[in-house]
């Protein structure tokens, strides 16, 4: 009788375990049907939407279906992880987005409309790319010890825009490392902050390569340092700021994909399997090459270690360079 029973109990948790994964493996079988939408963090022109861009169109051509890149900028990325936290978790809702979202903007901000880790299940990692600090062609500032020089005689004059965390975190690093007061000035969006910038509204920005290399290449802006520890490769003569002589300063930034928590297992990896071809499509290595970007995909279980670790060392670069969550 008490094998009887035992037995009957096993199968009932069977039975229980196979209704949740058969709906998982039917909506794979199945999966895609219908359009995609890529919900992006930041303003058309950004570098985040040329990827979603360029990404959706590999997509569209392996599946058939149509990709929507929906630009939900502001709130320095909060509005468009909320929207993407809130979908159906059935992977036709995508998150393409940065360290902005996903780890940075947990030490900015008191509270988020949304959980980096809870609300979402990682995709992959999609690229990975540097800054570079530029000012107006006409500014007086021809390197990056003139514009140190000027902020030092005038404490909280120059002014500095942002319309990402990597942007924001990149100017307070320089501004801390530095020892300079330069005044903040944030933008839903990078283009939003060049287009300042151009017009004099501001006096310096440190922007994706995406967004400032062909302002640079077109003459409007010029480049006075580059983020990272090594040079741009399409920037090679303009020096790294740490060369330039803020000693320590390294400040790159990284793109991924993420969907809704609660997306079936077998979605995910076919998710997966898309978005890593797409990136090695001839869209995706135009935008890489064009931006100074490196491809770089993972599997889910990576982006969830890779994503843990950068929020570690975000929270530790944004304390150090003095600034309160808001």
């Amino acid at each position: 009788m008490t094998s009887s029973l035992s037995l009957r109990r096993r199968l009932a948790a069977a039975a229980v375990g196979l209704a949740l994964v058969l709906p998982g493996l039917a909506a794979a079988q199945s999966f895609p049907s219908k359009p995609f939408t890529f919900v992006v963090p930041f303003a058309a022109g950004s570098a985040t939407d040329q990827l979603a861009r360029a990404l959706g169109q590999s997509i569209s051509e392996q599946t058939r279906q149509a990709v929507v890149v929906d630009n939900k900028a502001g709130a320095s990325g909060m509005l468009a992880a909320q929207q993407v936290a809130r979908a159906p978790a059935d992977g036709y809702t995508v998150l393409i987005t940065t360290n902005t979202t996903h780890a940075a903007n947990e030490h900015l901000y008191k509270k988020l409309p949304y959980d980096p880790v809870k609300d979402f299940v990682p995709v992959t990692g999609l690229g990975k790319g540097g800054q570079v600090l530029v000012v107006k062609a006409e500014s007086p500032y021809r390197n990056v010890a003139d514009l140190l020089d000027a902020a030092r005689k005038a404490p909280g004059k120059l002014s500095f825009g942002s319309g990402s965390s990597s942007s924001r975190v990149a100017g307070e690093m320089l501004k801390q490392l530095a020892g300079v007061d330069i005044l903040h000035v944030p933008y839903k969006s990078n283009p939003l902050a060049i287009t300042d910038l151009l017009g004099g509204q501001i006096d310096l920005m440190i922007t994706d390569t995406s967004t400032g290399v062909p302002q640079v290449k077109a003459g409007k802006l010029r480049a006075l340092g580059f983020s990272t520890q090594t040079r741009s490769p399409q920037l090679p003569d303009v020096p790294t700021i740490a060369e330039a002589g803020v000693k320590g300063y390294d400040m790159g930034y990284w793109f991924a994909a993420y969907v809704p928590a609660g997306t079936p297992a077998p979605v995910v990896a076919k998710l997966n399997e898309l978005l890593v071809a797409a990136v090695k499509s001839a869209a995706a290595k135009s935008f890489f090459e064009a931006g100074g970007v490196a491809a770089w995909t993972s599997s889910s279980e990576e982006l969830a270690k890779f994503q843990a670790a950068e929020t570690q060392k975000w929270g530790k670069v944004i304390k150090a360079a003095g600034i309160e969550p808001e």
